[in-house]
This record gives C-alpha cells, sequence and structure tokens, in this order.
C-alpha cells in the first residue's frame, strides 16, 4: 500500500531526529502540576526465559536480583509520592511482574496505601494462570494483559514459547479457566510473522473468539536494531508487504464478538482501560529500571541498569538519567498520533489546549490521513477513522514504537559488560540458578493447576 510506504518512512524520519535523549544531572522527577491527571507505571525487568522478539529492559530471572531490587521499587514509590504525586491508574508490566507473587502484591499494596488508586493492570504470561498467582490478584487487579502472542503451535515454537509455556491449545485452556477472575482479561497478540498466512491467522482469531476474554490487543510485529538479529534466526526475516492483508483478517474474524477500542486494541464491552495506557494519560509516571517518564512535553528515561538503578535509589535518588524536551510542534504532533490512535481526536481539546485549530498546526499531517480516505467523521468537534485509517494509525504506531525500542537501545548501550550478556540470555551462575527456582516453581504450579505448563 502507497499510503503505508510513505506513512512508514514519515515516522521513521521524524523518530531519527526527535527519539534522541541527552543525559540529565538531575537528582529526580519534576514534582505534579497542579489539575494534571498521571498514571503510574511500574516496571519489572524478570522473565524466567528472555524471549528473542522482545525489546524491553528485562533480563533472566533469579532470586539474588529480584528480591532487591523490589526494595528499590519501594523506596521510589515513596520518592514519588513525597513528591506530591497521586495517581488513579497504575500499570506494571516487563518482563514478568507475576515472576515473585509476593512481591508484586506487596508494590501493589504499598502503592494503594501511597496513592488514590482505584484500577490496577497488570502483565502476566500463560504459564501464570494459575489458582497459586490468580488468586492474590483478584482483589488487588482490575485487568490482567496475559501475553499469548500466537495459539499457533509453529509459531510458538519460532519464538521458543512452546517448550516454555506449552501448545497453543494448552494455554487456550488456561484462559478459560481464568474466565470472570478479573473484570478484564486481556489477550496480547503479535500478527505479521514471515512464515504467517492467512490462515493461521484466521485460526488464531477464531480460537480468541472461543476464549471467553474479553479484550485483546493485536500488535505488529517489530523490530528494533538490537533484537532484529535474534528475530531473524527465530521467526524470520521482519517485511511489510502482507502486513494490511493480515489486519483485514483480523478486524473481520473479531468483528462478531469485538470491537475496536483502538487501532490495535479489540474489546468485547468498550470499557475499562486498554492495553496503551498512553491514550487514556498523557502525562505518566515511570519507576524501575527501564521505565519512562512524560511530564509536560519532556520524556525521560530511567537507568537501564540493575546495578545502577539499585546504587542510585540507595543514595536517595530517583532512576531518571536521561531526558528529551519536545517542542510544541512535536507535542502537537504526539497529541495528534495518540488521539487517533485511540479512535478519535477532540478537535476542541486540541485548540483549548495548543491555542490553534488542528489544521492550522498540522496542515500536511491532516490533509494526507484526510486525502487517503482515513477519516470517518471530521467536523468541527473531533475526527474518527474508517477502517483503512485504522490500519493507518497501526503503521504509524508500529514505527512510533520501533523509535520508541530504538531509544531502549541507546540506553543498553552504557550497560556493563554483565548485563549486556545478561539481556542477550547468555547467561551466569545466578541465571542458571534462577532458572533451576522457576523450575522449582512452574513443577508445583502444574500439580496446583493440573495443566501441562515459560
Amino acid at each position: 500500500m502507497l499510503s503505508e510506504r510513505l506513512l512508514s518512512r514519515v515516522v521513521r524520519s521524524s523518530n531519527d531526529r526527535y527519539l534522541r535523549l541527552a543525559t540529565t544531572e538531575a537528582d529526580s522527577l519534576p514534582g505534579p502540576v497542579e489539575g494534571r491527571n498521571y498514571m503510574l507505571y511500574v516496571h519489572i525487568p524478570f522473565c524466567t526465559r528472555l524471549c528473542p522478539y522482545c525489546s524491553f529492559n528485562r533480563f533472566p530471572f533469579s532470586e539474588e536480583r529480584a528480591r532487591p531490587y523490589f526494595e528499590s521499587l519501594k523506596a521510589e514509590l515513596q520518592m514519588v509520592a513525597d513528591l506530591g504525586y497521586d495517581f488513579q491508574s497504575m500499570y506494571i508490566g516487563g518482563g514478568t511482574p507475576t515472576v515473585i507473587i509476593e512481591e508484586l502484591c506487596d508494590i501493589i499494596d504499598r502503592a494503594r496505601s501511597l496513592f488514590s488508586i482505584k484500577e490496577v493492570s497488570c502483565e502476566t504470561n500463560p504459564d501464570h494462570l494459575i489458582p497459586s498467582i490468580i488468586e492474590p490478584l483478584q482483589d488487588r487487579v482490575q485487568r490482567l494483559s496475559v501475553g499469548v502472542q500466537s495459539f499457533d503451535d509453529m509459531l510458538l515454537k519460532q519464538m521458543e514459547r512452546y517448550d516454555k509455556y506449552g501448545s497453543g491449545e494448552a494455554t487456550l485452556q488456561r484462559i478459560k479457566d481464568a474466565e470472570g477472575a478479573f473484570h478484564s482479561l486481556n489477550v496480547d497478540m503479535i500478527f505479521n510473522f514471515p512464515s504467517q498466512t492467512p490462515e493461521m491467522l484466521k485460526r488464531d482469531v477464531e480460537m480468541l473468539n472461543e476464549s471467553g476474554c474479553n479484550q485483546t490487543t493485536f500488535y505488529p510485529l517489530m523490530a528494533s536494531p538490537v533484537v532484529r538479529e535474534s528475530l531473524k534466526r527465530s521467526v524470520g526475516t521482519v517485511s511489510y508487504g502482507k502486513e494490511h492483508e493480515l489486519y483485514r483478517v483480523l478486524d473481520a474474524g473479531l468483528a462478531e464478538k469485538f470491537s475496536p477500542a483502538s487501532a490495535w486494541t479489540f474489546s468485547r464491552t468498550g470499557g475499562g482501560m486498554i492495553d496503551e495506557y498512553i491514550v487514556d494519560y498523557e502525562d505518566y509516571v515511570g519507576i524501575g529500571s527501564g521505565a519512562f517518564s512524560f511530564l509536560g512535553g519532556t520524556l525521560w528515561s530511567n537507568t537501564f541498569s540493575l546495578s545502577e538503578y539499585g546504587r542510585r535509589i540507595g543514595e536517595g535518588k530517583m532512576s531518571a538519567v536521561a531526558r528529551r524536551e519536545f517542542s510544541l510542534r512535536e507535542r502537537m504532533r504526539y497529541r495528534f498520533m495518540m488521539g487517533l490512535f485511540g479512535l478519535e481526536l477532540d478537535k476542541l481539546a486540541f485548540k483549548r489546549d495548543f491555542g490553534v485549530d488542528i489544521e492550522r498546526a498540522l496542515p500536511t499531517e491532516t490533509l494526507f490521513m484526510r486525502t487517503v480516505g482515513a477519516y470517518d467523521i471530521d467536523d468541527v468537534q473531533r475526527i474518527t477513522l474508517t477502517p483503512k485509517g485504522r490500519y493507518l494509525l497501526v503503521v504509524m504506531m508500529r514505527e512510533f514504537f520501533i523509535g520508541v525500542n530504538g531509544v531502549r537501545d541507546q540506553a543498553r548501550a552504557g550497560l556493563p559488560e554483565e548485563e549486556r550478556r545478561l539481556f542477550h540470555d547468555e547467561g551466569d551462575a545466578s541465571c542458571e540458578s534462577g532458572h533451576a527456582v522457576a523450575s522449582a516453581v512452574a513443577a508445583t504450579e502444574e500439580s496446583e493447576s493440573g495443566v501441562s505448563a515459560p
């Protein structure tokens, strides 16, 4: 599709210009602005095994690394509270946040005691859909997001997930068993694998419709330079030639039971926190190694080093070590993209916040989207999207997040050699002991759940 290729080039070029962070000597994030809403993001960067396609900050799990990290997280939570922030919504990502369930519960309880949190979203993996993990979370988490990626056994083997999490059918059964445990159960999927056919994707969608989940997020496969080679070795070379066709397949297949909640999130209920919190919250505070904050038009990046994170928190400093202040035009483009990604751009709010109509502020962007048929409603109050427009926002967000992955690559460039090796899962003694602990936990959980098991 010509419009996809043009849009991809433009967003990539923009990323090269403005997704470049500079180091900061600040010991703390700035405080809150009165009247502004903020969301709290907490990053837990540990997994029992590392997936080859993942660009997030993550390390092989070991208790030796994880227990002190959770203590530092609690201290950073207090620092954020001392700055005067309050939150009603909290998102916990990773990594695998449920890797030590009692520590996760302690983090949630601590956050609820410090802030006015009413809604907690948390990520997990299929093997953690078991009573010993679900039950402690039921009264603490309103939205659980499960990283499934695909139900196709061939793709699971390519992703190195089959041995970790079991077959697609086993995962489907776990999701069915978890139905009703949470206000919202989201299933994360990936589409546009090099070897994925429309028929394979149709089967994924059929199993998803059968699963009982009330929300799903279909991410396009995306790669940053640091994982491009591992992706090529595992699933093949990423291409976008068939992406639009596959998006239409999943969009049509989900239409009977789901409706779009964002360009790549689909919901049975149309309510609740969608998978991308940045749609509902323009400003957010991120704590933990590898987290980002976006505050008043400035992007802050926390250290990606576990050792530096622990040292800074121990010295009474917060973990942000780099920042990028966006210009007014960059902030307007960000609002344009995020509003449309969430399926409706409020023109009146845009003019209120930036002092100019969106057509005057962003004439090239609005003309392009109108010309290619991306708009459904375009009146004085709002812009909504056609199905083609939703796909173009998938393209835009795919390129944006590839750029964000590039920022993560920048942040990892200064990691100590030991931590660089851990990111690529080359292993060390503590890593092996972590895998042994994880295996023992998995065996116990298997016997509890009665299902085969990452």
